[in-house]
């Protein structure tokens, strides 16, 4: 008995059935990400500028002194790894313990150089470096501190723009 015609049949069929369940994988995946976006097939796409401007945001809730305006720039699951700190916030509190600190610096923030990747309607990661003008609040001793940094936003279904994540920090000494 001859089994290589039945080893082909098995091979194709297994063939075929990896083959079916791949594209069935990708058209279920492509449906949903289009049946999935929050602002619907109509929005506008997001502009660099306007990613731009988020930064702008943030940079003007900083000035405020009140770091529970600055949180609320976060979702509510935002994970903040911090400039100045070791620890890695993941809730609302431990990000508005962070910036309760880091504000009584009085930093303000200027962006050195900038890198917009638009994801998708719903989210853009905006990376690159920029730069701290600090005050010591004890010494009153200014400083500057740059660092890398790289923002997560994601679009909310009521359209505002929120940090979903959000890593900086120092540049190396070089």
């Amino acid at each position: 008995m001859n089994s290589r015609p039945a080893r082909r049949r098995i091979a194709v069929a297994a063939a075929t059935a990896v083959l079916a369940a791949g594209t069935f994988a990708l058209g279920a995946g492509v449906a949903g990400a289009d049946a999935g976006s929050r602002a619907g097939k109509h929005a506008k796409p997001v502009t660099k500028a306007q990613v731009l401007g988020l930064f702008d945001n943030w940079n003007a809730a900083l000035q405020t002194g009140d770091p529970k305006e600055v949180a609320d720039l976060y979702a509510k699951d935002a994970v903040l790894l911090p400039t100045v700190s070791n620890q890695v916030r993941t809730d609302r509190a431990e990000i508005v313990d962070y910036f309760e600190h880091f504000l009584r610096n009085k930093p303000a923030g200027t962006k050195v150089e900038s890198v917009v990747n638009v994801l998708d309607r719903d989210t853009v990661i905006d990376t690159g470096v920029y730069e701290f003008a600090l005050t010591d609040h004890a010494t009153g001793e200014k400083s500057t501190v740059k660092a890398r940094y790289t923002y997560a936003y994601e679009k909310q279904p009521n359209g505002t723009w929120l940090i979903v994540n959000h890593h900086s920090s120092k540049m190396p000494q070089g």
